[in-house]
């Protein structure tokens, strides 16, 4: 595997744990964004990211994504259930 784009950083403490920032450049080019469930492997020489999912999407994404036309209508087109008054 060679490094396409490469950034020299620094471990620090963060809580009980350590952590390194990943800058904006190195998150574009792994196509990383925020919310994006990772794995974290130990591997010979290091540790190795890997996406294993679709970012979790926020409340705003979610709704600024929300198109009435598509998503609009009964969530359940059935009859009623129960003693329903209308």
């Amino acid at each position: 595997m060679t490094a396409a784009l490469s950034a020299d950083q620094t471990i620090q403490q963060w809580g009980n744990g350590l952590g390194v920032r990943i800058t904006a450049p190195i998150a574009k080019a792994a196509r990383f964004a925020r919310g994006l469930p990772i794995k974290v492997e130990v591997v010979e020489g290091g540790i190795f990211l890997r996406a294993v999912g679709k970012p979790h999407l926020t409340l705003a994404q979610k709704l600024k994504a929300f198109d009435p036309a598509i998503h609009g209508g009964e969530v359940m087109a059935t009859g009623r259930i129960g003693a329903e008054v209308f």
